[in-house]
């Protein structure tokens, strides 16, 4: 039986910023130039962001001053210890959340899991969240860890792999793949482009999958993976002194409306991308969604869920496509058979891709 994905569960933080608001915390900033606040305007304006997530309450500047601002509404820049000591008191709770929910709602006892997949690129600590979500959610304590780090956006589809070749080896497998990220521990002041596109859409949020051999769900069919060299320098993700610094060039949305129909043709064989009615595309921005449907000549509808996704959370890293999928299959769309094409885009340039089926005509 085919490796299937049995359910999806989200968690996002308690605090909910609005992209108007952040913007303008932003334009305020007294050693923010004028250039910089034009760009400002312009990168939040433009996003197709409504509202993200944070694990940071004074992000919202309702709410009470903190580490990352002050009373006068200025912005400070802690160092990346700092924001890493936050990552491992506020990342655990994410991740338990959202498995715990993936395990309720594919009826999944935690007791019947026996190989787990973490994946995060936000922060770095050991015991990790692995161990978290072990001792959280009362796993056996011989269940096989793997934790997948720092590979950005399109991490989701590594950690899947993962758990396909253990239910390929082991049909009695339960595999339950972790992806959470605590984008906005990053954001900062700054009068570099990439940082404001960064402050612009980024968000946290965490996501979980069961995947087990058959049953109901999205079933597997097939992976490919495509590296565009050329795009090496256009998205990248490095650790600073005050964060990890995110590269993300306006080059990238280009390189991918150029790349992508060539990265996704081994899903399609004789097919055409328009036959497939839901494309999970992580939703990295306005402009990396907007060049996908050009260059696959895709429907509005096609589309739906990743912009869904994009508007109401931003971009939650490697969690996001998670988000993606799961938003597509809680809507009335799909039927049994229908085929979905996932992927996502990270550093490197790299297109990680896959083909799912949707095996039956109810919700995972």
């Amino acid at each position: 039986m085919s490796p299937t994905i049995r359910a999806i569960g989200t968690a996002v933080p308690r605090t909910s910023i609005r992209q108007d608001a952040v913007r303008d915390l932003f334009r305020g900033q007294r050693d923010t130039g004028r250039l910089a606040n034009r760009l400002v305007g312009a990168a939040f304006d433009g996003s197709a962001v409504d509202t993200r997530h944070t694990v940071l309450a004074e992000l919202d500047p309702d709410n009470a001053a903190g580490p990352f601002r002050d009373g006068d509404g200025q912005l400070v820049s802690p160092s990346t210890g700092s924001r890493n000591d936050t990552y491992r008191v506020l990342a655990p709770p994410l991740f338990v959340e959202s498995a715990r929910d993936a395990l309720v709602r594919s009826g999944t006892a935690p007791s019947a899991v026996t190989h787990l997949v973490t994946v995060s690129c936000t922060g770095f600590t050991q015991p990790g969240p692995d161990l978290d979500v072990v001792t959280g959610l009362g796993l056996r304590p011989d269940v096989f860890r793997q934790h997948i780090g720092f590979m950005g956006c399109c991490a989701a589809f590594p950690a899947l792999r993962i758990a396909a070749a253990f239910v390929d080896a082991e049909p009695e497998a339960v595999v339950l793949v972790v992806c959470a990220e605590l984008c906005t521990l990053h954001v900062r002041a700054s009068d570099d482009p990439d940082q404001i596109v960064s402050n612009s859409v980024f968000g946290d949020g965490a996501a979980a999958a069961v995947v087990t051999a058959g049953g109901s769900g999205l079933r597997v069919d097939r992976f490919t993976t495509t590296v565009v060299p050329e795009g090496a320098s256009e998205m990248a993700w490095n650790i600073g002194d005050e964060g990890f610094e995110m590269v993300l060039s306006t080059a990238v949305p280009k390189l991918i409306g150029e790349h992508v129909a060539r990265a996704v043709a081994p899903l399609l064989g004789d097919g055409r991308p328009s036959d497939v009615p839901v494309w999970a595309v992580h939703p990295g921005g306005r402009a990396i969604l907007d060049r996908t449907a050009e260059a696959l000549d895709l429907p509005d509808a096609a589309l739906a869920p990743s912009r869904a996704v994009l508007r109401r959370h931003g971009n939650m890293s490697s969690a996001t496509v998670l988000f993606v999928l799961d938003e597509a299959m809680r809507g009335d769309d799909l039927s049994d058979g229908d085929a979905v094409v996932a992927l996502a885009f990270g550093p490197g340039l790299t297109v990680e891709s896959a083909r799912l089926t949707v095996a039956t005509t109810g919700r995972p």
